[in-house]
C-alpha cells in the first residue's frame, strides 16, 4: 500500500511526505466522504460532462499557498500547502483560515504537459474561483477573471516551456464587503449566513485541443417540432473557410438522426418516430457526438447529451395558470438545497457525495430542487439530468448584503445599486445562464430571493426571459412583488399559508417548513442552533412535516402549482434539514415522507 501511495503521489507531481502531512483543519463534524478523502486522488472525475473530450489532465491536489496584504508581489516563500479545490476557509483545504478583504490569496504548483500533446494548444481550465483571479504560467500573465460561480479557461500554450512549468494564481475576495454575488457567505457567520468561501473551489485541469476546435455548445430541444438544435462556437471566434460542424444523435447506442452545418449555422435535427421525452419519472437522455471538420479533416470531437423536454405554463380547464412539463400540468415540489458541506463548504468532498444529496432528494419522493443562491459544478447538473430532478436555479445575491438586508427587504422597494454593482450582477447572471443553458434539468431561473439585493426587478425579469425563453422566470422568490415573470412566489414559515394570489401567473410557495431538530453529535455548534420551529424527536418532525404537506396538497387543488420545503440538510447552525449537516442521519421517517411527497407531485396528473 505504501508503494502504491508513493506511485500515486509521484504521478501527480507531489512528494510523499506532503501527502502524509496533509490533514483536515479544525475539529468540526465531517461527512464520511471527507473522513475517507485521499489527497492524492481529489475529485478525479471529468469536470465538464456536457462537452467531453478524451484527453485531459487533472491539477487537483496539494499546491503551495500564501496569504499576503493586497498589492504585494508574489511571495518569495509560501506559508504551507493547501488541498485544491477546497476553499482556504474549509477543513478539507488543510488550512481553515479566514481571508480578509485586505488580503490576497496566492497559489503555486509545478506541472508538466504530457508528451503526447505536442503540437496542440493547451487550455487551462478553472471550474470556479471566488472572486477575482489573476493567473500566471512561468511568470507570464495568461489571463484574469472576475466571477465566483462560472468556469473559465485560458490558452496557455505560448507561456509553456519544456519540462516543468510553474502555475501561479492570485485571488482577491471581499466576500460580503464587496459589490459581487456571494450567496450565503459572510465574513462574520451567524444565523442564516455561513462561513466564507475564497479562492479555488472547483476542479483545475488542462486540456489539449487543435487550433480549430469547439469552444462551447448550445443545445435546445423543441418537443413540439420533434427537433433538436445544436449551436457551437469555435475557439477562434470566427468560422474558418471550409469548416463544417456535424452532429449525431444516439438512442442507447443506436444512431437515430444526424445533421450538419457550415459557417456557424445551427444544426436542426429532427428526431424520427416516437420521441422519448425527459421527465423526473423517465429521465431519458440522448447521446450526442459532435465533430468539427475543416476541409474534410476532423479537428475536434466531443461527446455530449441532450433531452427532449419543454418547460412552460398554461391555464388548466378551470382557468388556473399551471406550470407544465412537456405540455402537461405538473406540481413541482422539492427542497431548498443550499449545497453546503461541513468539511468542504462550497465543495462536496467527492463525486459520490455530490450525487448523494440528489439521489436522496429523489428517494424522498420530490421531483424538483431549488438550488438556493449558489451555483454548482457542472457534474451536479449532469447528475440531476441523469437521475431526473427539475432544478430551479437561483442567482446568488450580493452587494454588501448585511447592510441592506434589514433596511430594504421589509420596505417593499427595490434596492438602488451602484453602476459597478449593477454591471457585475448582469455580467455574472448572463454567464451563469450561458454556463447552464444546455442542461435539461434547469426549469426555472430565479434572479432574486427575498429582496436580497433586488433591484430593477421588471427589467431583470424581462432580460432573463429574453435571454432564455425556454425556461420559466421566477422574478423574485419571496421578495418584493411586481407583475413580471411567469409566477408569483411567496414564502411562508413554518406552514404553507399563502397571503397573496395572482390569477394571471402561476402561483408557488417558494419556501416553507424549516422544522428544526437537533441530533446530538451531528451539529456544527453544540448550543447555538435554531430552526423556524423546534422538535425533539424524528416522529414529531415527521408528523409536523406531514401536517404541512396535507395543507399543501389542498393548496395544489385550489390553484398553487409548486412548492419548496426548507431544507435538504442542516447548514452550520441551522438545524431544519431533512438530514444532518454531515449527512450521517436522516432526521425524518423516510417512508412516510416519500408517500406524501409522491401524492403532492402527482396531484395534478
Amino acid at each position: 500500500m505504501k508503494k502504491l501511495a508513493l506511485a500515486c503521489a509521484l504521478a501527480l507531481g507531489l512528494q510523499a511526505p506532503s501527502l502524509a502531512q496533509w490533514k483536515p483543519a479544525g475539529d468540526r463534524i465531517k461527512t464520511e466522504w471527507g473522513e475517507k478523502l485521499d489527497p492524492a486522488n481529489v475529485l478525479p472525475e471529468y469536470p465538464r460532462p456536457m462537452m467531453e473530450r478524451k484527453e485531459w489532465k487533472n491539477l487537483n491536489g496539494l499546491w503551495d499557498y500564501a496569504i499576503r496584504p493586497c498589492g504585494e508581489a508574489e511571495p518569495k516563500t509560501y506559508d504551507g500547502e493547501i488541498l485544491v479545490p477546497f476553499a482556504v476557509e474549509s477543513s478539507l483545504s488543510g488550512v481553515g483560515v479566514h481571508l480578509e478583504d485586505s488580503q490576497e490569496l496566492w497559489y503555486t504548483r509545478q506541472f508538466e504537459v504530457p508528451a503526447g500533446w505536442k503540437g496542440k494548444r493547451v487550455l487551462l481550465h478553472f471550474g470556479a474561483v471566488d472572486w477575482r483571479a489573476h493567473v500566471w504560467v512561468n511568470n507570464t500573465s495568461v489571463g484574469k477573471h472576475e466571477g465566483g460561480y462560472t468556469p473559465f479557461c485560458f490558452d496557455i500554450t505560448d507561456a509553456l516551456q519544456k519540462g516543468s512549468n510553474k502555475l501561479t494564481v492570485r485571488v482577491w475576495d471581499p466576500t460580503n464587503n464587496g459589490p459581487q454575488p456571494v450567496g450565503k457567505q459572510a465574513n462574520r457567520p451567524q444565523g442564516i449566513w455561513y462561513t466564507a468561501v475564497s479562492g479555488i473551489w472547483q476542479t483545475v485541469w488542462l486540456e489539449p485541443v487543435n487550433e480549430n476546435h469547439i469552444a462551447s455548445m448550445k443545445i435546445t430541444p423543441d418537443i413540439d417540432l420533434n427537433r433538436l438544435r445544436i449551436e457551437a462556437r469555435t475557439g477562434e471566434g470566427e468560422w474558418k473557410k471550409g469548416c463544417r460542424l456535424e452532429a449525431e444523435v444516439y438512442d442507447n447506442g443506436k444512431l437515430v438522426a444526424s445533421g450538419a452545418a457550415i459557417r456557424g449555422e445551427a444544426i436542426d435535427i429532427t428526431i424520427p418516430g416516437e420521441v422519448k421525452l425527459w421527465s423526473p419519472d423517465t429521465p431519458f437522455l440522448y447521446t450526442l457526438k459532435v465533430r468539427l471538420k475543416q476541409n474534410s479533416t476532423e479537428t475536434d470531437a466531443v461527446d455530449s447529451y441532450a433531452a427532449m423536454r419543454k418547460f412552460s405554463s398554461k391555464r388548466d380547464a378551470n382557468g388556473v395558470m399551471r406550470m407544465q412539463l412537456n405540455n402537461r400540468d405538473l406540481f413541482q415540489f422539492g427542497p431548498l438545497d443550499q449545497g453546503w458541506w461541513p468539511d468542504g463548504l462550497y465543495t462536496a468532498p467527492t463525486d459520490e457525495a455530490l450525487i448523494y444529496d440528489i439521489q436522496k432528494t429523489k428517494d424522498f419522493g420530490f421531483n424538483m430542487i431549488r438550488k438556493h443562491v449558489k451555483v454548482e459544478p457542472a457534474r451536479w447538473y449532469a447528475h440531476c439530468d441523469r437521475i431526473g430532478i427539475i432544478v430551479w436555479q437561483d442567482m446568488p445575491n450580493g452587494d454588501k448584503m448585511h447592510e441592506w438586508n434589514q433596511r430594504d427587504y421589509f420596505t417593499g422597494a427595490d434596492l438602488t445599486r451602484t453602476p459597478q454593482s449593477e454591471a457585475i450582477y448582469f455580467k455574472e447572471w448572463k454567464e451563469i445562464m450561458d454556463y447552464l443553458y444546455s442542461y435539461p434539468c434547469i426549469g426555472v431561473w430565479v434572479p432574486f430571493n427575498e429582496g436580497w439585493g433586488q433591484f430593477k426587478t421588471e427589467e431583470t425579469a424581462n432580460l432573463t426571459k429574453q435571454y432564455d425563453g425556454t425556461r420559466l422566470v421566477n422574478a423574485a422568490s419571496g421578495g418584493n412583488h411586481y407583475t413580471c415573470g411567469d409566477m408569483l412566489d411567496i414564502h411562508s414559515y413554518p406552514g404553507p399559508e399563502p397571503f397573496l394570489y395572482d390569477a394571471r401567473r402561476a402561483n408557488v410557495i417558494g419556501e416553507y417548513g424549516g422544522i428544526g431538530y437537533v441530533v446530538k453529535g451531528h451539529v456544527w455548534e453544540a448550543d447555538r442552533n435554531w430552526g423556524y420551529i423546534r422538535f425533539n424527536t424524528s416522529k414529531e418532525v415527521t408528523d409536523e412535516y406531514v401536517k404541512y404537506a396535507q395543507e399543501l396538497k389542498k393548496l395544489a387543488l385550489k390553484g398553487f402549482t409548486g412548492a419548496v420545503y426548507t431544507q435538504t440538510s442542516d447548514v452550520e447552525i441551522e438545524v431544519n434539514g431533512l438530514m444532518t449537516y454531515d449527512r450521517k442521519v436522516i432526521k425524518v421517517d423516510e417512508k412516510r415522507i416519500r408517500e406524501i411527497n409522491l401524492e403532492i407531485c402527482n396531484s395534478l396528473k
